[in-house]
């Protein structure tokens, strides 16, 4: 791709882009949310027309103008929401818009074979008679992988491909990475974890501001480096944790349960204290979450905020009482997307911007002024719709309406999933100023070095239990985290 512009009302999303892929290599496409990768990606892909620059295929001048240009051309792009019917078979969803057959009529068995043939080409079975909508999101993907295969694609782009996956998961989808490297495919890897790209990219391109900033060889770079690249400046301690004052227990759950989900779990966050509650996907961690919220219904057990016993039958009584869930899925849970960046600051703060019932628009404009200017919210006006904003600006969104609030509890549930490294550095500051104001923070990560880098307090789940904590969080290691987490 070279010098690749691309603008839409109001905004240069690209400038003069260049990228170069290989035949069997591994590039990793980096940068903060708004960078430009998105748009680069949709403009391989045919979801957008460049108005500058060429694109070249095996060395031939290449007209891309939609997706089925794309298809065609050799290129599948594997997006980070799925594009599968969830209803349709594996064997169904891997060959929908390719039906062949004489008469019309689809040969399901000859789709059958090719379908294991594609799983034994990524050395992993599948049953191409299974429903999409039952497997995992890691099996989901692998069909999504073999669905290009199915067309054709001699280049495959990974848009945050291990966000939903497990380690174990992630080191199955690197094994199927190495194996279409070897069959001389390409891979645009986009990701925000750094450490898998040291694992598996050859090279690193890096955007920012939708311009091109430079490719390097990975052996070339340090991930300090490949930080600076991204953000345009050092940042000198990845992690800047900041020591608050801890006082008295704020918030204490005991023996909480639901169903296999979550068993008897008990823990506390202390005035100023951020406790970092992880495990492997699927220990409990969100569910329990979801039951301090009031999202998911108490079978049993206790919660106090501040010495008092609360009753937490839905969102609404967390709400009131002051503590506040910033959700996993920021985007189906924590924002209607649909709505303007104004509406979304004010659905749960519409009691204190109305008067006799009547909302006043000005003061909740004032108000959300304040949030877009000290959380460094990118938007071009308030009425800009929250769907349209990179994941960074989304999840500002949903803080700023949770500050508003000014609750005592605020559970972070994965606060940087998805996020670029710059966006993550401004969310660690927020989460050290709750805490020097006395806020009691749970916070809810995969990352294991975000847990230890952020945390005062460990808190480890397995399979639905509390297996340990960690309070010595200065000299703990990831391995003994992992020690509990398997426990």
């Amino acid at each position: 791709m070279r010098g690749i512009t691309k603008s839409f009302p109001g905004v240069r999303a690209l400038q003069g882009v260049d990228l170069d892929l290989a035949t069997g290599e591994v590039l990793a496409l980096l940068g903060e949310n708004g960078a430009g990768k998105s748009t680069l990606i949709k403009v391989l892909g045919g979801a957008h027309v460049h108005e500058e620059g060429t694109i070249e295929i095996d060395g031939h001048v290449t007209a891309i103008a939609n997706p089925h240009d794309s298809q065609v051309a050799g290129i599948g792009i594997i997006y980070q929401e799925f594009n599968l019917v969830p209803g349709l078979t594996v064997r169904e969803n891997l060959f929908l818009g390719q039906e062949g057959g004489a008469l019309r009529w689809i040969n399901a068995r000859s789709e059958r074979e090719r379908a294991k043939q594609l799983f034994r080409r990524l050395g992993v079975p599948i049953d191409p008679e299974a429903i999409c909508g039952s497997l995992t999101v890691a099996q989901q993907q692998i069909i999504e992988i073999a669905k290009a295969l199915a067309q054709d694609a001699r280049i495959i782009v990974m848009d945050e491909p291990s966000a939903a996956l497990t380690l174990k998961e992630v080191d199955s989808l690197f094994a199927i990475i190495r194996e279409l490297k070897a069959q001389g495919i390409g891979i645009i890897y986009i990701s925000h974890r750094l450490d898998e790209i040291f694992q598996i990219a050859d090279r690193v391109t890096v955007l920012r501001d939708g311009t091109y900033v430079g490719t390097e060889s990975i052996g070339s770079l340090t991930r300090q480096r490949m930080i600076e690249m991204m953000v345009g400046r050092s940042i000198d301690d990845e992690f800047p944790k900041e020591k608050a004052a801890i006082g008295e227990e704020r918030l204490v759950v005991r023996n909480l349960c639901r169903g296999r989900a979550v068993k008897d779990v008990s823990l506390s966050v202390r005035r100023g204290e951020v406790v970092g509650l992880t495990g492997l996907v699927g220990a409990g961690r969100t569910e329990t979450a979801r039951l301090i919220f009031g999202a998911d219904r108490l079978e049993r057990g206790e919660i106090e905020l501040d010495g008092n016993r609360l009753t937490i039958n839905k969102p609404r009584d967390a709400i009131a009482a002051g503590i506040c869930l910033l959700t996993e899925d920021r985007k189906s849970q924590g924002l209607v997307l649909g709505q303007t960046c104004l509406e979304n600051f004010g659905l749960p703060n519409v009691t204190s911007f109305s008067r006799f019932g009547v909302l006043r628009h000005r003061h909740e404009q004032s108000a959300f002024t304040t949030y877009v200017d000290s959380l460094q919210i990118k938007l071009t006006d308030q009425n800009q719709l929250a769907g349209t904003l990179s994941g960074g600006n989304q999840q500002k969104i949903v803080l700023a309406k949770w500050l508003e609030r000014n609750a005592d509890v605020i559970i972070f549930d994965e606060p940087t999933r998805g996020i670029d490294v710059g966006a993550k550095y401004e969310i660690y500051l927020l989460i050290n100023r709750l805490a020097a104001q006395g806020k009691a923070i749970l916070m809810i990560s995969s990352e294991l070095p975000e847990v230890l880098g952020m945390s005062d307090r460990i808190v480890v789940m397995h399979e639905g239990r509390v297996t340990g904590e960690i309070t010595d969080v200065v000299n703990a290691t990831q391995e003994q985290v992992m020690n509990l987490a398997i426990a």
